[in-house]
This record gives C-alpha cells, structure tokens and sequence, in this order.
C-alpha cells in the first residue's frame, strides 16, 4: 500500500487551521490506532514530536492533530510507554499496531525484554501486529541494529524502522505509516482487539494451571542423587512417577510458576498502590524527595501503610535498622495483623468443647489484606528510587549491616539486574589475621566493589521448615539479623518482590582472637526456591567459592537431581544441609559435605559450618569481585545505562592521568595551586595583623610577594585534570554531571583508600609508641626521633589524602588567584569566572562546599562569596538558619548530622573533615509554615585536638575554629564525647570563650550539648549528676574565659541564654556492638531524632539570617580572627551597611522635618514683618508641624517593621526614633528663637515705626503739594532739582533732634583693644600685617610660639639627651648588646617634632601641637557663642564687646600655661585674639547694619526718597490718586515679591539638590566621599589642609561650590525652572489678592482703607508689605479701576521678575548652600586621634556607638613621625593597630601603650573603634606621593628612613585614587 501525504479528495473536507478541533471528533472512527510501548528513554515527547506531543498515560483513544496535519487522517495515538497498567490498555475499538520503540545501544535487550513482556500480557497473537522502532540520537547510525535483532526468533525485518529520537523529521514519520499501512493490509485489515487479547490469555492460564498441578505433585516426591547414601523402598515409585510426570511435562512449558503472570503483576502493582508508589516506578524517587528539613521520623506505631514507604526510607536514612520493621497502625478491617487469636462464641459441652478445640476447619478470613511484607517494602523501594538513591539506601543498609541485593529480577520483564552502580560507593575496613610464626594483623581498607573475597552462596532446593537465613545469620553475626528470615518481626507468608533476588553481605573480621573467620568472606543468599531461579542460581554456583544447599531431603527426584549433579561433580566445595537427617558433617569425598538438620540447635550446625567453610577456604579457592558482574552473559549491569556511562567516561578520562602515580604526588603534579603555594599565601596573609618595625614598608612587601604568589597560581593552574574537569563541569547536562561527580568520588576514594589505610595504622603504631614514651616522664633521644618520625608519617597523610574536595578546593584557589589578577581568560576551557555558577549549583543541589581549608587553617573569603552570590542570584537572598556543630575529633559530628538531615559529609576515620564544609538544605512544605526561613545551612567543621595537627597547632587554631563557627551559626550543637570530665576542659573552655567573643560583638547565638557516647542515658538520677557537673563545668570555664577576655561574668548564662535541663542531650553509643560488624544502635537514632526535635523547637523561635547576611558574617568574623584582639577588631559588614542606609532614611526624614519648618517660618516671619503677629508660641509651632511629624512616625514605624533588617534594626529603633523627636523639638525651638529675635528687632524699631506713619503721611503730602504748585509751570528737566530742594528741607525738619547712628570700624577697634589690654602698638601692627592669625588654625606647628624652657626644664632635657646618647652608645656595638639595641629600634613611639630648627623646641611633641591647635579651636568656639548672646542687631555694638572678649582669650591663655611645662609669647595671645576678632567680625558687622537700618530715621528717610519723588512726579502729570496709589503698590510689591520669590527658590532649590544631587543625597559617608572627589580635582593642597585641620569647614565651602555649580553652570536651567515657577506662583497670589480686595470693598462699600486692609491680608503669610498710608487716597471710590491700574503697572514687574538672575538670591535671608549646610553639616566631626581621619557617623551625637570611619589614612597626612628624628610615618592606623608598635597617648608621658590597646590610653582614644585591615584606601596613598614635597615643607620632616614611601604606592594615580573613593565609600 503506497502513503502519501497528500489530502484525499474523497475523504471528508477539513480546514488545516482546525486540525486539533478535527482530529478530537469523537463522532470520527480512526483509520487507524496506534500503542506505543517501550522504554520511556527512547523517545523525546515535546511540542515538535509529530508521533507524541503529550507526556500522559492515556486509555482514550485521541486523534493526533500533527499526524492529522501531516497527512489528513485521523489516527489514534496511545501512549503506554514505561510500565503501564495493562487493564487500562483501549482495546475497544482494536489496535492496528504495537510500536515497539527500543534506544539504539541498547536495543537488543530491550526488544527481548519487552517482547517477552507483551506475549505474556496479550499472547503469541500480538506479534502479527508489531512494529519495531530503533530510535537513535540524530548524529547517530543504526549500523549493526538489524542484524542483531534478526538473531530473535520473534523478529520480523519488513516490520522494521528506524527514527530519531525528537521524531521531528516528516520523512521518517512518513514512512513509518508506510510500513505500518502495509502490515494492516497483511493482516486483512484487522486490529488486536479485547477479544483477542481474552483468548490468549486464557490459553495462557490454562497451560500454566496444569503446569502447576504437574509441580505440585513433583516437588513432594524425594530423591536420592548420592550413590553412597542407602536408598529406602520408595525407590522404584519415585522413579515410575518421575517417568510419569516427566511425560506430562513435556507437553508444556517448563516455567514453574504458582500463578499467572498477570495475577503476579496484578499483585505487584497492588503493592506498589498499597504503599503509594504506584505512580514511582516511572517518575523515580530521588535523593532530592528527602534532602529537605522535615518533621522528626514518627514512631512506628504512627504510621500508616500509605506512608511506609516513606518512613522505611527515612528511618534508613537516619540509621535506624528498625526500618525494616515498621508497625503499621491499623486503619483498614481488610488488612490483618498479627494479632491475638479469635475466641469462639460457642457455649456447648466439654466434649463439643474438646471437638471445638480438635476442629481444624475453624475458618479465619482468608479474605483478609495480610500488611505488606517488610522486604517487600524494602524492594518496591529500590525499584521506585533513581539511581542515586539506590546508591544512598544501599549505602545506609550496608551501614545497618545488612544484606545488600546482588541480583535483582525486574518486576515486569523478569530481567536479572545486577546493581553494581548502587555499591559503588560502600568502603569497609577491617583487619586481617596471618596466622604465620606469630599473629599478624594487617589493616585493609577499599570500596567493596573491589575487594576479593572467597564467596560462599545459600540456595534453597524444594521446600523446608528450617530457615536458610536465620542459618547464615548465626555464621555473620548471631546477635544481628543480616538476612531477613521468617522469624523475623513483621514477616509474613506472602510476599511479592524477593523470590529470584540474591543478596550479599560480608563478614568483615576485626583482628580479634574470636573473630569467626580471619579475613573477609562475602555469603550470597539467594531467596526463594532455587529450582525456580535457574539464572540466578547458575550465576551464584559460577561466582562461587563454596556452595552451600538446603535440601528436605535426598531422595531422588527429577527437580533437583540435574542441579544436584552438577554441583556433586564441580570442583568447587559443596555442603548440602539435609533437613531430614540428624547427622553431624561428613566429608563424603574431599571438598563433599552433608550435615544433618533434623533435631539439632542451630548454634551446633552454624559452628560446624564455620568449620567446614575454614577448612575449604584454607586451601586453594576461587575469589570473588563484584566488579567482575559486569561480565556475566544474561545479568543487565545498572552503570551500564548510557547517561551513567558517559559520567564514567568523562571521570575516567580524568582518572587516567593519575594511574601508576604515587598517591602523595598527585596534588602536587595536578591541583599546584592549593599546595605549597596556598599555604605560603595563607602564611604571609596572617602575618600582616602582626607587624613589626617599619610596618608599611614590610607590609607593601608581603602584599607584593602576595600577589606574585598569585601570578605564580594562574600560571601553573592549566593542569590537564582540571581542565578536563571543569571541562565536564561545564558542557554535561544536569543528570550526567551528577554521574560525572559520583564516578569522580568513588574513582578518587578507589585510588586513596587502601594508601591512607596503611598509613593510618602505621600513623596509630607510632602514636602509641609516643605515648609509652611519654609516659616515663623523660626525655630521650628516642621519643625526639619517633616524635619526628610521627610527624613525618602526619604529612605523609596528608598528602595522600585526596579526594573530591581539593579539586574543588582547586577550582577555588585557581578563582582567587585569577580574580585577584583581574583577568578574564577567553578560553573556555580554564574559564575560571564560570566556577562560582558551577559550585552554586552543586551547593544548591545538596554537595557540601568547603567554608574553610583544614589544611591551610584559612578561609578562601573571595571564593565563599562569590559561590554564595552565585547562589543568591540562582535561588534569591533567601533565609537560612545557621547550624554549626563543635568538638573534639571522631566525636561522631558528620556522623550525627548525616543521621538527622540525610547528608553526606565525609564519616571514616581515614577521612575525618578537614576544616569546615556548609550544606545548604530546603525546609520541607509540610513545616515551612512553623518556620520562618527556607533552608537550614549546616556547617560541619574538623575535630578539636585533632591528633595529627598536635605537633604543628595549638589551642590558637581551635580557638580560632570555635569562634568561626559559633559566630556563624544561629545555633552550635556542642559534641561531647565520652564521660570524662578532663577531657572535657579544653573543649569546654575553647566554646566558651567563644560564645563569650560573640556575646561582646553583640552576635546571639544558641547552643545545644550533645554528650555522645554515654552508656547509661536511661538512669535519670545519673544524668541529672551529669548535668549538674557540666553547668559547674561551664561556670568554671567561664570564669577562667573572663579573665582572658576581660569580661564581667559569673556563670555561663550571663554569656548565653542557656537551660541546663533543656540545652542537653544525652546520646547513646553509635553502634550496637563492636565494628566493623556492629550495627547503629536503635537508641542512638531516637536520640538524633529527639535533638532534632529540639533544634527545630528552638529554630521556630528565630528568623534566621539571610544568604547576603551569612556570606558578610564569613568576611567579617574572618577578618576579625586574624586579629589578636577578636572583639575589637570584629567589624560586622552587613550590620554597618544596614546602618548606613538607615542614615540615609534618617537625612530623608530630618530633611522633611527641617523643609516643612523652613515653609512655616518664612510664612511667620512674612506676619511678623508685616505686623501681623507679635508672638509666636512653642505649642503654635509644634501645632502647625503635628501632620507632617505623624507622618515621620509612620514612616519610621513601616521601616523598622517591613524590612527584612528588622532584627538588625531593632538595636537602633529607640535611638533614632528619640534622635528625630529631639530635632522635630530642636527645630521648632530653633525658629521660635529666630522668631523671637525679628519680634525683639521689631518692638526694638517702634519708635521709630511709630514715626514712620507720620513721615510718610508728610513726604506724600509735601510731595502732592509741590507737585499741584509746580504743575504746568516747571519743566520735566527742573522737576529733579526742585524736589531734591524741598526734600532736604523736608528731611531737616522731620529729622530734628534725631542723631544719627555711626557706622563701626572694627579694624581700629581690634587695635584698641588689645593696646588697652597693654600690647605694644608695634606688636600689634606686626602681627596684623602678617596675616598669619587668619590661618592659626591650620599651622603645621605652633613652635615659633613657644618660649625656651625654664632652666630646670633644660636640666630635663639634657638628662634626657644624655639617655639618648647612652642608647646610640648601645647601637653602635654587637654582641651582648644586640637584643637591647633591637629592643630600642622597636621602642621608637611615633610623636610629632616641632618644624622649628631651634634646638631648644626640638622635643615639642605632635601632642602638644594638637593641644594647641584644640585650644585655639575651644577659644574660637567659646567666644563666638559668647559675642552672639549680645543684642548687636537690637542695640548696635559696643567696644566693651570687643574688649571682654580679648579679655578672654587672655584669660584662657594664662590658663592654659598654667598647665604646661611651656609658656606662649605675646605674639600667640595677640595671633590668637586677631584671629577671634576676625572670626567675629562678620556677624558684628551684619547685626550692627540691620541695628542701623532699623533704627536711625535719616537711613529711613533716604530709603524713601526715590518712592516719594516718583509719586511727586505721578501728580505732577496729572495722575489721579488711584494711578498713584496703584504704582505706590506696586512699588511695594516689586520688592517683597522678589524677596518672596527669592527665599521659597532658595528652599526648593535646597530640597531639589537634597534629592537629586549625588553628594548631598545620601548620608555623612555620602558627603565625605565626594568632598574627598573635589578635593582630589581639584588638586590643591591649601583645601587638602584645611580639610584635614578643620574638616567641617572644608565640607561647607564644598557644599557651596557645589551649589553655585549648580545654579549658574551644571543644572542652571533647571534652577532658573523652580524661580519661574515660583514667580507665576507669586503673580497668581497677588492677582488672586487684587480680586478679593476689590470684590469684598464693593460688596462692603468700603473705601481705601478696607481695601488695603484687605488686600494686605490675602498676602500677608507670603509678601512682606510697607505700610502704606492711605490717608492721602480716601478720595479714590473707583476700585476697579484701581484694580486695573495695579494689574498694568504688574505687568513689567512680572517680566522683570522672569529675567530675574538667580545670583539675586544671596542678597536675601534665605541662601540654599547655608540650609543644606544646617542639614548635611548637623553630624559628627569628631576625628581620629591618630590620623585625622572625620568620623562619618550622620547622628552628632551617636553614643553609646564608637567614633568610626571605612578607612583611615597614613599618620603623615597629619604631621606624625618618629621620635627624635625628622622621619615621618607613613603608617595607616589600621595597621598600626594590628602591629606590636606603641605609642605615646601625650607629648611628655614616658609611658608608651601598645598599639593594639589603644583604647586605654585615655578618653580621646576610647570612644574610637579602630579595626584592623590589611586593605588602605588608594586615594590616600596617592595624596602622599603626590604632595609629598608639601608635606615636607609644611610639618618641616622628611619621608625617609622608616618612613620612606613604598615603591608601591607611587604607581597609584589620580584616576585610581577617585575611584577607590567609589569602591570603598559605597553605602
């Protein structure tokens, strides 16, 4: 039949755009109907696969719409790929054809297998209907798939095709309908219907029925296949009826199966419903279902059979052996269990009671569901789990020491698979006895798959009442049940999923005299009747070193005489276990054994079977490997799947490059950046917190030979195997990357395990040599030279210790080193900016990542972060809770965490962690709700007091571990092993000086002890002593913990909250018995399961921290332990970052509060100047202020409550919420003050006010008469000089008897004082024509003030001179002297010289320069505070001012003498008082003026002359009163308007640069930072001075700069916008007055003066008006004339106002540099004592917290040098803190304090935190070198000697220096 895809025109007509709609009629019958069966694996679904597009299982025949629009024909396409439910197979309407479809590669197996499979399900009939389809990748060639499916009996070649897997191609689907057009035509058009499939079926059954009966009667007869053993008379029956049954046999099948295959399915899949896995045999469990943090396992009798599963897996996974015997509550009456027995209701006679109890046939209701058999459980399990989970259940059930499935048959094929894959990773340990001339015991140690072991296998022939294995059991371990037998708890009858398996357990001896065997033997069990197994048990009997059977009896039969035979005939050993005989062991032939059952113990038979099997394998045998499974014809090997093996592949490829290499040579030769390199890195790093001498020179040495040691890694980080492993990393997908890493592991331990085993027991020989030594109490040569044999065999381990984690580890180290290179390979094979993506995903997955190197002792900081960004970028900042776990060595820590949360750190001794790994785990749903985070971060950490770091390590190395993980963790479960209270100390002690650190950094960690290993947990009273000794413990502990860290507690829970009875849990021993074959003890998984109780007890109280939080805790504790001083050095990251945007919310909220007060006093002051009002009122004020003052609240509230900081917040709400009350009352007391003070000038000017009505009422009037008598009688020309002759004529008479008010001359006033106070007028001169008092502030020194010293301050001196001399003496010569030469080279104290060459000042220290220049600033201080309290502005200046201030400073110099061992020349007090003088002049001089102006009537009359002539001028022309009444107001109104709009410009201009304007919208940081930027552009070095001698005044004249830039150049158009705005805001207002005056005075018929009054009303809160007197304009009736006047006579006023300059503003009250000044300058100014450095905290007063900035600068850059020499230092105080330098706190004290105790060394020092940090700002370093010779210059030093400047920093230029700003400063 020939297909074409083309639309058949007799066919019925369908639109191509409805195919889908079209192809679903349900009304249409399918031209045809096609099942697809098969592997799952074989095919792509997806929206483009033609044939299926649908992932679902499917009874309802659907058209395929694509097929429809293919070809235009509507076919059914049912998907039953996988393992489907065959009853729910459509058979109503006939399948035309099965599509078998089989994967390329594996197609052979799987076509038998699945062939198989459907004859059983649907008969022999079922073949005429199928179609085979080897599917293959598309760079694939089916080459060699026909000829190998041809050798198959079944196999069709015309029935043949092949097609990619994506099924994408048309071609090929084409073609396939072809073929399958053809068979339905063969087979005459018909389809496999139900009928068909009922009729096979049944003929099926039938023949298994009979073949059943025919075994039943087989199985009961006996046989005897051993000639020497005498036959009974039976003989010739047996043998008749073996003839007989042999006939009938013949004529059926030769399977021995009880049931139907169906039934059995039926059966099985019942199980699998049963247990909820009915759906898991196609969508596998995986180790992802139960890596999640979920509720603690439930007891056993809680758990219903729907969760069995689940529970059995959990409670494996926690290292419960009790797993596989889980009570079951009962919830259903159809399921039995055991149970007391029935009691009958019969109440009959004695002898129909002795009948009733001989009755067997009382029925019990076999109809009755028996609970699912517990290995039943156990298999369906493994069948429902991924690969990697099998390999994790394998693993916990061979920890359990149980057996393990060898060969597993597939529940629906039958298959034999060997799960070699899922044992690849158990590694056993044990010790080998060889029995030579003395006992020899040798340590092995290998992965199981890999060890030779004889094997010895059990097979069952027939059926026996003795239990096969509960026999191998007692030869294993006769306490433990190895093997699971029917005497067993929970076993029933019936079970599904065992018969057919073979399982594999080893017994593992331990070295012991009574150990059962002195080497390993694997025994093999095979379940079931062997008969019925026939590939298993010739597989087991080949493996085989010895073969052991179970028969009932030896009697000849035909079932069992073949396999019999052959194994009496085979060479190998034999034992055959008659269970009818009583006989002991008789050797019947050599290596021919039969032993007797009946009526013997089974402890007699398992001893003489330990014999026998002794004595077989003591001579020659064969051996067994598990890895030689995969060579077994008939058995599917589970790694040989495709997507395992291409992880082998890819680990192999790896593994090749390390074969036939030396062990402790592969990291070395393969992972060189981690090696030496790393470790000498590490050492460098931490010897720059203790430096030494010239600190900064040997500081830019180390930081140089760091970054060569890096430059050194990136050259040598191309080795092969990391490339060829990130390689993989990059390119495999998900599921064969998982392989890849699982082949890499078991590769990798393969390699190392049986090396690290040898030398670990030569590492445990020597240590107890050492001990014995030791404990003689002598020293002795030999104890030194086994103490460095000891060593030497320590770093052997540890260089043969290689695993998974030092790649990773490599990959880190390649990062860092790049990373710090800052460059970006492009080849993509050492791609290293990709690493952090691949181990994010590998942490997000479960992998543990190592937080901290065990073998350097150092944290990897920029690799942690960088991995944990990656994570948050994947996963989102999510918020985890923080478990760490503490204590000493192979205390069962990884143990413990692997039995709670399912985990996989590393457990065997040989391979203890090393450092500290984390592990991120999801909270499960089912507790997400009780929980307010989403993962657990368990972060497992290296022993304490680990053996093989005690001769290279001390207490420092645990201390430094315990506070790393303490600090990180929100909770630190603290492991305690054993009972001895003296081992105990030094942990104790080391934890709690831990939590102590965290407790003084204001970190809050819990804590839980667990004491492991306690052999009587159950007596109470003996725990409850236990717990009494621990708290004493503790106590005592933390007394002695006190002491070193200088803290004031008692007891333990003064430093954490902590409950002895609830923090403590007792565990019980791990194992039940002595290793290697103990199992876990049951308890010891209660007790995991309790604690974790309790660890998410405690959880659920906290919030947990978040990704970003956890990865700046790493850096920040980090940092911190490099230090000596933990505590004050401890900087949190995240805590200041949150701080710093809390400045920023605060700057937001105080400019709101200072904007709004701005608006409400502007508008005050408007009335006030208007005589509006005369009182201005605090509750007014506050009144006025309430709504935007609630709003602040509110604000502040959703702040500290909404965000996710909230618990880092909380420390700062109550500080800040005071902070913004005290400025919302400081605000309104501040304009209230100011207000007040225009009040008092106002009342100050009434007399003069109250004159001013009457002046202007005579000036209008003398104007308007001269105007009328001039009026068309003088020319335009002479109007001028007449009126200037009647004015000054007017202004003598009204100003008669007025004086007038002089102006001041402070300059003669300074010179007068100070010659009053008996200064000689030529020293005052001097002093004033040098200038040098303007500057006094910012003198490098102050030496040329300073008197020479009194006669006995000489005699001081010269003693001193004289020690000076000594001490040069003694650096002169050798020898003895050296250390005290040494000695005094490091006793060098930083202090500063004076800059003078006189030699008498020449010890003026750097203190006693600052004194000076802090009492000059005090002096400067006090008397402006002084001279502002005097009523200048209310009542002009007095001289006596001016001299009780020079007075002062006279004053206060005395008194500063006084306490000095100096005195100060004349010239300083002068100096000093010019430069007060000066600093006062300003505002003398603004506040005399506005006195002035205020005050004196002839500066009133000369401001009115121009208003009065231009009026004069008006009536002159003939204007009427209303014309010159309206220009007289608008006059007025073009001043006040200006004003007006000038002070609202200047506070929008303000509030617009507040938030827009990048320096100033930040906080004090945000200031500081672009300062520094202007002051590096600008590159002048008098602003870098100023800057560092008066920081705050720089910042001003910054603030400024910036906004006159930004006025007039950068954003002009912008603030000429905001001045247009507000000028239409006024016009709008004064027209809106115009309209209301005039409405209101004619709706009143009121006159002028109503409509002033109303007019000045409407204004009166923005417009400051003159008062017009309106006596003169009563005449005017026409207002809205008036009205049209005043809008004409505006017009100009408007257009003059829009062309008005913004450079008009500074001649107004309000500026918007002096409110931005009041707003970002109200801070801390306070600076280091060191430095100079600014304290960036935004709050002025931020106690109780520490003075602090980012990053402080060099010493030089304020003056300091080394004493008595002119060298100056250039060290950073971060540096200084962190060497073992001193200092001198004052210039004269002999008594030095060491650097790293700075805060002792007084007030000024105490309120600093100063942190040590290796990094230094660039921008620093770049001013030194720049202005290095102004440096010099001005502090008179030199940068020499110990303060040369390092080479290093020369290289930094200006462009780096702006940007370090960036990179350090960010908020």
């Amino acid at each position: 039949m020939e297909f074409d895809p083309v639309e058949d025109p007799h066919e019925p007509q369908h639109s191509v755009t409805k195919s889908a709609s079209a192809a679903s009629n349900n009304t249409v019958i399918p031209e045809l109907t096609l099942l697809l069966t098969g592997d799952r694996n074989s095919i792509e679904i997806g929206t483009k696969n033609i044939l299926l597009d649908h992932d679902d299982q499917t009874n309802v025949e659907q058209f395929s719409a694509k097929l429809y629009d293919l070809c235009g024909r509507h076919i059914s396409v049912i998907n039953m790929l996988g393992l489907p439910n065959i009853d729910r197979v459509p058979l109503n309407q006939g399948i035309h054809a099965f599509l078998l479809l089989v994967p390329y590669g594996q197609h052979n197996s799987h076509y038998k297998s699945r062939v198989q499979w459907l004859e059983k399900t649907f008969g022999r009939g079922f073949l005429s209907y199928l179609m085979t389809v080897v599917t293959h990748e598309s760079n694939e060639k089916c080459e060699g798939a026909l000829a190998d499916l041809k050798a198959n009996s079944s196999f069709a070649e015309k029935r043949y095709h092949t097609c990619t897997r994506t099924m994408t191609d048309e071609k090929e689907i084409v073609s396939l309908l072809e073929k399958i057009d053809v068979m339905v035509s063969e087979n005459n058009d018909q389809s496999y219907s139900r009928l068909t499939c009922v009729q096979n079926k049944d003929q099926k059954e039938h023949l298994d029925h009979n073949s059943y009966k025919e075994e039943s009667v087989g199985t009961e007869e006996e046989i005897d296949i051993s000639t020497e053993v005498t036959s009974g008379p039976s003989e010739t029956k047996g043998k008749e009826e073996e003839i007989e049954i042999s006939t009938e046999v013949t004529s059926g099948p030769s399977e021995t199966k009880c049931k139907g295959t169906v039934d059995v399915e039926k059966e099985i899949e019942t199980l699998l419903s049963r247990l909820h896995l009915q759906d898991k045999l196609q969508q596998k469990l995986s180790p992802a279902d139960f890596l999640k943090i979920g509720p603690p396992v439930k007891p056993s009798n809680d758990t219903c059979e729907q969760e069995l599963a689940y529970t059995f897996l959990q409670k494996l996974l926690a290292l419960d052996y009790r797993a596989r015997h889980i009570l079951v509550k009962q919830e259903s009456p159809e399921v039995s269990h055991p149970q007391s027995a029935p009691v009958s209701d019969s109440t009959d006679t004695d002898d129909s009671d002795s009948d009733e109890f001989f009755n067997t046939d009382e029925d019990s209701d076999q109809s009755k569901q028996t609970h699912a058999h517990p290995m039943d459980v156990q298999m369906a399990v493994f069948h429902c789990s991924d690969s990697f989970l099998k390999q994790d259940m394998i693993k916990k059930l061979s920890q359990c020491q149980y057996a393990l499935p060898l060969l597993v048959p597939d529940p629906v094929t039958m298959d034999i698979e060997c799960p070699l894959w899922t044992l690849r990773q158990i590694i056993k340990t044990w010790k080998v006895t060889e029995i030579k001339d003395k006992d020899t015991i040798t340590m092995k140690s290998m992965p199981i798959c890999k060890a030779e072991t004889p094997m010895v296998s059990f097979f069952r022939l027939g059926s026996l009442s003795q239990s096969k294995s509960h026999l191998m059991n007692s030869l294993i371990n006769d306490t433990h049940s190895t093997f699971f037998h029917r005497n067993c708890k929970g076993s029933t009858k019936s079970r599904h999923l065992m018969d057919g398996v073979a399982e594999i357990a080893w017994y593992f001896p331990a070295g012991n005299p009574n150990d059962s065997f002195t080497d390993c033997i694997a025994f093999c069990n095979l379940h079931g009747d062997a008969l019925t197994t026939e590939k298993q048990r010739e597989i087991l009997i080949d493996k085989s070193s010895v073969n052991v059977v179970f028969v009932p009896t030896l009697t000849r039969t035909q079932k069992n005489t073949a396999v019999l035979s052959a194994l009496h005939k085979s060479t190998k050993p034999l034992i055959i276990l008659v269970a009818d005989k009583d006989c002991g062991g008789v050797e019947k032939k050599p290596g021919k054994y039969i032993v007797g059952l009946k009526e013997r113990s089974q402890s007699d038979v398992a001893e003489e079977l330990k014999m026998i099997i002794k004595k077989t394998l003591s001579g020659p045998h064969t051996s067994f490997q598990l890895e030689s499974m995969s060579k077994v014809s008939g058995v599917r090997v589970d790694e040989d799947d495709p997507v395992c093996q291409k992880g082998k592949s890819a680990a192999m490829k790896i593994l090749n490059l390390l074969q036939g290499m030396d062990i402790s040579k592969i990291k070395d030769n393969f992972l060189p950046c981690q090696g030496n390199l790393w470790h000498e890195w590490c050492r460098i790093k931490k010897e720059l917190y203790h430096l030494q001498g010239n600190i900064e020179k040997e500081k830019s040495q180390k930081e140089q030979a760091l970054t060569q040691i890096r430059q050194e890694q990136c050259s040598v980080s191309h080795t092969e195997l990391m490339k060829s492993f990130t390689e993989s990393l990059l390119s495999l997908p998900s599921t064969d990357k998982e392989y890849f890493l699982k082949w890499m592991q078991i590769l990798i331990d393969a390699l190392s395990t049986d090396d690290l085993a040898s030398i670990l027991q030569r590492y445990d020989e020597k240590w107890s040599e050492v001990l014995a030594l030791k404990r003689k109490h002598e020293k002795s040569p030999l104890l030194d030279s086994k103490q460095n044999e000891l060593e030497q065999i320590s770093k052997e381990l540890q260089s043969a210790t290689f695993g998974l984690e030092h790649i990773f580890r490599e990959m880190g180290q390649i990062y860092e080193a790049h990373k710090s290179q800052k460059k970006q390979t492009h080849n993509r094979q050492t791609d290293w900016s990709k690493y952090p993506e691949l181990a994010a995903d590998l942490m997000i997955s479960g992998h543990p990542m190592e937080l901290m190197d065990g073998d350097a002792g150092y944290a990897p900081l920029t690799w942690i972060s960088s991995v944990l960004e990656e994570v948050i970028r994947k996963l989102g900042d999510q918020t985890v809770f923080v478990l760490s776990v503490l204590g000493v060595q192979s205390s069962g820590k990884s143990t413990m965490l692997n039995a709670m949360f399912g985990l996989q750190f590393a457990v065997s001794a040989g391979r203890c962690t090393k450092g500290a790994f984390m592990q991120l785990i999801k909270v499960s749903e089912e507790i997400r709700n009780d929980l307010k985070f989403d993962y657990f971060l368990v972060v497992d950490t290296e022993g304490l007091r680990a053996l093989e770091l005690a001769s290279n390590t001390t207490t420092h190395h645990d201390n430094e571990l315990s506070t790393f993980v303490v600090g990180l963790g929100n909770m630190t479960l603290i492991n305690i092993f054993g009972e001895n209270p003296a081992e105990m100390q030094d942990v104790l002690q080391i934890v709690v000086q831990a939590f102590m650190r965290m407790k003084k950094v204001k970190l809050s960690p819990s804590c839980v002890f667990v004491h492991q290993n306690v052999s009587d947990i159950g007596a109470a009273e003996k725990n409850m002593d236990g717990k009494r000794r621990l708290q004493e413990k503790l106590d005592d502990m933390t007394q002695l913990a006190a002491k070193e860290e200088q803290c004031d507690v008692k007891c333990f829970s003064d430093v954490i909250a902590f409950d002895v009875q609830k923090d403590v849990k007792y565990f019980s021993h791990l194992w039940q018995g002595s290793p290697p074959m103990a199992p876990p003890n049951p308890r010891y998984s209660e007790n995991v399961q309790e604690l974790k109780h309790i660890i998410l007890s405690k959880a659920s109280q906290s919030s947990g921290i978040t990704l970003s939080y956890f990865k700046s805790k790493i850096q920040d504790l980090w940092n911190a332990l490099m230090n000596e001083q933990f505590v004050f050095s401890f900087k949190n990251t995240l805590e200041i970052a949150v701080y710093r945007k809390l400045e920023v919310q605060y700057a937001t909220w105080t400019w709101t509060l200072r904007s709004n007060m701005l608006t409400i006093e502007n508008q005050l002051y408007t009335r006030i100047e208007n005589g509006k009002l005369d009182r201005v009122e605090n509750s007014y004020l506050f009144t006025e202020m309430s709504k935007t003052f609630e709003k602040i609240k509110k604000d502040m509230n959703l702040y500290f409550e909404d965000k996710r900081d909230k618990d880092m917040l909380v420390q700062w709400r109550g500080r800040f919420e005071q902070k913004i009350k005290e400025f919302h009352e400081e605000q309104v007391k501040g304009v209230k003050k100011t207000l007040d003070e225009v009040i008092q000038q106002k009342k100050a000017c009434k007399e003069l006010d109250d004159k001013k009505t009457d002046f202007e009422n005579k000036l209008l009037q003398k104007s308007k008469e001269l105007a009328h008598r001039l009026k068309d009688k003088a020319k335009e020309e002479e109007l001028k000089s007449q009126f200037n002759t009647v004015w000054g004529e007017l202004v003598r008479e009204l100003s008669a008897g007025i004086k007038p008010i002089e102006d001041i001359n402070l300059e003669e006033d300074h010179k007068r004082v100070l010659n009053e106070l008996g200064f000689e007028w030529g020293l005052i001169k001097g002093c004033k024509d040098s200038n040098r008092y303007q500057v006094l502030s910012k003198l490098g020194h102050y030496s040329d003030y300073v008197n020479q010293k009194t006669q006995r301050d000489l005699s001081e001196e010269r003693h001193q001179s004289h020690e000076s001399k000594k001490e040069n003496k003694y650096t002169g010569k050798q020898g003895t002297n050296v250390f005290k030469r040494a000695f005094n080279y490091f006793k060098q104290k930083i202090t500063i010289v004076p800059t003078t060459q006189q030699k008498g000042n020449r010890d003026f220290s750097h203190e006693q320069h600052e004194q000076i220049r802090s009492f000059i600033s005090q002096v400067e201080q006090q008397s402006l505070e002084e001279i502002q309290t005097k009523p200048v502005a209310t009542r002009g200046c007095r001289s006596t001012y001016l001299l009780e201030m020079a007075q002062n400073v006279q004053t206060k110099v005395t008194d500063f003498e006084s306490q000095k061992p100096y005195t100060l020349r004349k010239e300083f007090t002068v100096d000093l008082s010019l430069y007060v003088f000066d600093r006062a002049g300003r505002w003398l001089s603004q506040s005399h003026e506005t006195y002035r102006k205020n005050n004196d009537a002839l500066t009133y009359l000369e401001s009115k002359k121009d208003q009065c002539y231009s009026i004069f001028r008006s009536f002159w022309k003939g204007n009427s009163s209303a014309v010159v009444f309206g220009e007289m107001i608008c006059e007025n109104l073009k001043v006040s308007a200006v004003q007006a709009v000038c002070n609202k410009t200047a506070i929008d201009l303000a509030g617009e640069m507040r938030c827009s304007f990048p320096a100033f919208s930040g906080n004090r940081l945000n200031l500081e930072k672009h300062v520094l930027k202007s002051l590096a552009e600008k590159e002048d070095f008098k602003s870098f001075i100023t800057y560092i001698r008066d920081p705050r005044s720089q910042a001003e004249n910054f603030i400024k700069d910036e906004v006159h830039k930004y006025m007039f150049r950068e954003q002009s158009h912008k603030a000429q916008n905001i001045l247009k705005k507000n000028v239409d805001d006024i016009s709008e207002l004064v027209s809106q007055a115009l309209f209301t005056a005039t409405q209101e005075v004619k709706t009143q018929k009121g006159g002028t003066d109503m409509w002033m009054a109303q007019f000045s009303s409407v204004l009166k809160d923005k417009l400051t008006l003159d008062t017009i007197s309106c006596q003169n304009f009563r005449d005017i009736n026409n207002f809205d004339f008036l009205k049209e006047e005043i809008e004409k006579g505006l017009v100009p006023i408007k257009t003059e106002m829009s062309r008005l300059s913004l450079d008009k503003m500074k001649d107004f009250r309000l500026q918007p540099d002096q409110i931005l000044i009041d707003q970002l300058c109200r801070c801390c100014w306070v600076t280091c004592p060191f430095c100079g450095a600014v304290c960036t905290n935004t709050l002025e007063d931020h106690s109780p917290d520490d003075h602090n900035v980012p990053f402080h600068r060099s010493a030089s850059v304020k003056g300091w040098h080394y004493r008595n020499t002119v060298e100056m230092s250039v060290n950073f105080c971060t540096t200084n803190v962190s060497s073992d330098n001193s200092f001198y706190p004052d210039g004269v004290s002999e008594v030095s304090v060491p650097f790293k105790q700075y805060r002792t060394a007084g007030p000024r020092f105490a309120n600093w935190r100063i942190t040590p940090d290796e990094s230094k700002l660039t921008y620093w370093t770049w001013f030194l070198c720049r202005f290095q010779q102004e440096l010099e210059n001005y502090y008179g030093r030199k940068f020499k000697g110990r303060g040369k400047i390092p080479s290093q920093w020369r290289t930094h230029t200006k462009q780096q220096a702006i940007e370090s700003l960036d990179e350090s400063y960010s908020e």
